[in-house]
């Protein structure tokens, strides 16, 4: 019985492990518990280290054991004692790495092992305390790592594997230990002694490791979701829930990007024959998926999609290669060498193309430049890196390809370096460029996954389950909620309607303006610009970013007399007027590359000017709103700032504030830290530097279910910074934040039809008023206006009046039976929604109305 962190870090949940565990014993089995580092934790590690390599993070350890004392605390025993050991090895591990500076893979090992060693003792002192007969053992002490004979030092301790086979001798060592054996996930031991990982969620791994050494009647793996699922249930809400699997499948779900389960995690129970269950600790009645060798049906379908980020294209050509005896044998010796699995391969006369799951392996930095050299010696090498791997899983792939052929029209914009059809017949994976797996899950999977009446594959979608599921986090109700009498007055009047509520307006400027580490909030106004809410905002004390001359002069008609400080210009690819414009008015002018400077120089001079930075790593909730990284057309990137700070002095404008913006809908608290830290360090090469404006890209719910951005959080985030550079103002600059939530989206069903097993709700407006799902695959959620009250039945897909196939606003939503008539609400529209629309199909957008 393996339990996830979520599982393992909330006196709720270990209540609910005791009752399992007691409901085993009571049928007669013995469970072995395998215990993972609480929630959160695993991260604060990877950070503590990050920091200590940098000479920071001296409370990072004190953080980590305070979150233990509290969940000790929550469970009634004794914190401080349990993990005292350990946190002084922690703290001890940091002060050395603080001295010099590095951080070697086997102290990383040996600091991430920490976290499983602290929660494991809480959790045995919990169950000891509630009765249940359990023994602590030390994991380290049961599995050996394997030594694979490669020179990969960070592979060997930190993605390390494990001999699994049958056991007989532990089985009866542990028989005469007690009748619970509680056990550490994530850790191992080399035959010399030292400590090692198996590699990020290796937890499934050491309960399949034991399941198969001890000859487990069953492997039962507890997570905080209800079992795999036809998608990313986050990025295709309708994914459906896989009620049974046979082993094959369930590798390549997992191998292909699938998060649930670890995909070591199968081959031992498969081998060995022992039956997988992956279940939810929120909801432990549920049935959850069955893994086992039955694979329910033999019948030519896919069964899920799945991606993958962080891959590596390595492409090697040479037409010396064609008939060439041994040539693969060389080529793949040198990945071999350094420690390297090959993913993907294909090949042709003159080329072989491999990829590399490197976000799956542990490579050290140095490693790719040795690969190249070496594969130098055969070839022409080209490596690409940050691709992404777009599969389809199920059985008979090649019998299903006259209706998967349709379906890879979603395939057509698309550059596809690599198409791979397995040779077992189970997936058919597409290698294509960075950012684009998610909008080809959802195109796909919206295609492909057909499920029919009483399917023994397919469950309830996600959007099901989670109606059912108690809220684990209950929020707040939406404003619309209150007022649905009013927002059917208005669709009665204008059957397709943005209705914007300005006190939500309001109390969001309000959580802004009351960040106590912030000096100055603009908002970014492409987000919204109905004058209305535009007045609420500039009322409400928060500033203005206008990314346009048309924009500057909508905030100039609604406040003539406005401080010309508190307008921030942040063009792009903008002409040369358009900059001259906004330095006549006075505004802060922001440049976001090099080309001004280089041509248009006198432009600026005498002129404070703010540089807009890429840090290389954009976020967000989509790739179409990440704005940095080689793929972002925004900022300059920081090899370019010796440059900068040239061409600013030969123009003779001064450099007063630094910007970076890496996306948007984070709702990750310390994102801005991270970002503050990097500026702030940019910005000693900089002595007119006053500002640091670290972006917005502030996220809202958008799901069920989902947290809000933590604004204490935040701000505590940057009291860091502030303390750490006193000398500069921190600014924020969000736009969906202040707007998203307080706007939403009415239209009036106008048809129902169906198709067999799929059924539509047409309504009055479509991608002509939001675009949003359209270009970005983004998600609102969807309520029948009319029928709050009554309960959601079906699912169906809502569609717009529009002559275009992408014209979806949701797929698979779980809506009451929709008549003519009814009035639909979409949440969540009141960012880049009105602003975004068109008159597409000469349709009217919809109008809008503030209340």
């Amino acid at each position: 019985m393996k339990f996830g962190g979520t599982s393992v870090a909330t006196a709720d949940g270990w209540r609910t492990i005791v009752e399992l565990i007691r409901a085993r014993r009571e049928a007669g089995l013995r469970p072995v518990v395998v215990h993972s580092a609480l929630a959160g934790i695993s991260n604060q590690l990877e950070d503590a280290l990050k920091h200590a390599a940098a000479g920071d993070g001296v409370d990072d350890a004190r953080a980590i054991a305070d979150a233990h004392h509290v969940l000790a605390g929550d469970l009634g025993v004794d914190g401080p004692a349990l993990v005292a050991t350990e946190v002084a090895e922690l703290e001890q591990l940091l002060s050395g790495i603080r001295l010099v500076r590095e951080v070697s893979p086997r102290v990383h090992a040996r600091v991430m092992a920490l976290g499983e060693l602290m929660a494991s003792r809480i959790g045995a002192a919990y169950l000891a305390a509630e009765q249940v007969p359990v023994e602590l053992v030390d994991a380290r002490d049961v599995l050996v790592a394997a030594d694979d004979g490669h020179d990969n030092e960070r592979v060997r301790y930190l993605s390390a594997t494990c001999d699994f086979e049958p056991d007989p001798a532990l089985a009866a060592r542990l028989a005469d230990v007690g009748d619970v054996i509680l056990t550490q996930g994530f850790i191992a031991r080399t035959a010399q002694g030292e400590d090692v990982l198996l590699g990020r969620g290796g937890s499934d791994t050491t309960a399949a490791y034991l399941a198969a050494k001890l000859g487990a009647d069953g492997l039962e793996i507890w997570t905080d979701v209800p079992g795999l699922f036809s998608a990313d249930p986050r990025v295709v809400p309708g994914a459906r829930l896989l009620k049974q699997l046979s082993y094959e499948e369930a590798q390549e779900i997992a191998s292909t990007g699938g998060s649930v389960l670890h995909p070591r995690s199968i081959r031992p129970a498969r081998r060995h024959g022992v039956p997988l269950r992956v279940l939810c600790t929120h909801n432990p009645e549920r049935e959850g998926t069955l893994i086992s060798a039955d694979p329910v049906s033999d019948a030519p379908r896919v069964t899920a999609l799945s991606s993958r980020g962080g891959i590596t294209v390595v492409s090697m050509e040479t037409v010396g290669m064609w008939h060439e005896v041994g040539f693969l044998t060389e080529a793949f010796r040198c990945f071999s060498d350094l420690g390297l699995s090959i993913d993907l391969i294909s090949t042709a006369e003159s080329n072989v193309t491999v990829t590399l799951d490197t976000a799956a392996q542990a490579v050290d930095a140095d490693v790719m430049p040795r690969l190249q050299r070496r594969l130098e010696r055969l070839c022409r090498v080209e490596i690409i890196t940050g691709a992404e791997v777009v599969s389809l899983v199920g059985r008979k792939i090649r019998a299903t390809l006259h209706e998967i052929g349709p379906a890879l029209e979603a395939f057509e914009e698309h550059r596809i370096h690599l198409v791979s059809q397995a040779a077992s017949d189970l997936n058919l994976s597409f290698v294509v460029e960075e950012g684009q797996a998610h909008r080809l899950l959802q195109d796909l999977h919206a295609t492909l996954i057909r499920p029919g009446s009483r399917d023994p594959v397919f469950g309830p979608t996600w959007e099901e389950l989670q109606a059912e599921a108690v809220p684990v986090a209950p929020t707040p109700p939406a404003w619309w909620r209150a007022r649905q009498g009013e927002l059917l007055a208005i669709a009665a009047e204008s059957p397709s309607a943005y209705v914007y509520d300005l006190a939500s307006v309001r109390a969001a400027c309000e959580r802004l303006t009351g960040l106590d580490n912030v000096e100055r909030v603009y908002f970014a106004i492409k987000a919204n610009s109905n004058p209305e809410v535009l007045r609420t905002v500039g009322d409400a004390g928060v500033n203005f970013e206008c990314v346009s001359p048309g924009e500057i002069g909508r905030v100039l008609d609604l406040f003539p007399d406005i401080d010309r400080q508190r307008i921030l210009f942040t063009p792009n690819f903008a002409p040369r007027e358009e900059y001259e414009f906004a330095l006549g008015e006075g505004v802060f002018v922001t440049l976001d590359n090099l080309h001004p400077l280089r041509h248009w120089g006198e432009a600026f001079r005498d002129r404070d000017i703010i540089l807009r930075l890429d840090t290389g790593q954009g976020r967000g909730h989509h790739e179409h709103v990440r704005t940095a990284g080689a793929q972002s057309k925004f900022g300059i990137p920081l090899f370019e700032l010796e440059e900068a700070r040239e061409l600013a002095a030969t123009a003779g404008a001064r450099v007063v504030g630094l910007h970076a913006h890496t996306g948007s809908g984070i709702l990750k608290a310390d994102n801005w830290e991270d970002v503050a830290r990097t500026l702030a360090d940019i910005a000693a090469e900089f002595p007119d530097v006053t500002y640091l404006d670290v972006g917005g890209g502030l996220g809202v719910p958008e799901k069920p279910g989902q947290r809000a951005l933590d604004m204490a959080k935040l701000d505590a985030s940057l009291a860091a910074i502030r303390a750490a550079a006193p000398d500069y103002e921190l600014w924020l600059e969000p736009g969906r934040y202040i707007v998203a939530e307080a706007g939403v989206l009415l239209a009036t069903v106008t048809q129902v039809k169906g198709k067999g097993e799929v059924q539509y709700v047409g309504v009055s407006t479509g991608m002509n008023s939001l675009i949003r799902p359209a270009l970005y695959g983004a998600y609102h959620e969807i309520v029948n206006l009319s029928r709050l009250d009554e309960a959601a039945e079906q699912i169906v897909n809502v569609v717009g009046p529009n002559c275009e196939t992408g014209d979806r606003l949701g797929n698979d939503r779980l809506l009451p039976a929709c008549r003519e008539g009814d009035v639909l609400l979409l949440a969540t529209a009141g960012a880049y929604g009105y602003v975004m629309s068109s008159h597409y199909n000469l349709r009217e957008p919809a109008a809008e109305f503030v209340i």
